[in-house]
């Protein structure tokens, strides 16, 4: 990715990933970009269909621009962090380790991206407990 693309997405995106919230600062991993309509499905490579995303959500993402909402089985797009409000779709638990869904679009996403899985809500978990967890703003 160049970098003339990357650090804008970057920035804009708060460093952090647009689907579980991870921070950078808190990882000290590199966080991927990820193409919000994949590029397998006709999705270009600029600005306006990129954002931040960690390793696990980007590899859980994949080609993948829907699933399925394991309540109602509808097929919906995946939550889309350049045009959506992470608050709209999501919310803590209450202990900040887990994503809690609160829309079908945010079911859908949560699962397809395994946004708990456990060693992502042990990690939370400790990160809560130094007091980083979970982050105020979105």
């Amino acid at each position: 990715m160049p970098a003339r693309l990357r650090e804008p997405v970057a920035r804009r995106s708060n460093y952090r990933c647009g689907y579980c919230a991870t921070p950078v600062k808190i990882t000290g991993a590199r966080m991927v970009i990820d193409h919000i309509v994949p590029e397998a499905a006709g999705g270009p490579t600029k600005e306006s269909n990129l954002w931040l995303a960690c390793h696990a959500c980007n590899e859980f993402k994949g080609p993948q621009s829907h699933a399925r909402d394991p309540l109602t089985g509808r097929r919906v797009r995946l939550f889309n962090p350049r045009r959506q409000r992470w608050s709209d779709h999501f919310t803590w638990s209450e202990d900040g380790s887990k994503v809690i869904s609160t829309t079908a679009c945010g079911r859908a996403t949560a699962l397809a991206l395994q946004m708990n899985h456990t060693d992502i809500v042990f990690a939370r978990r400790r990160w809560a407990y130094a007091g980083w967890w979970p982050p105020e703003d979105e």
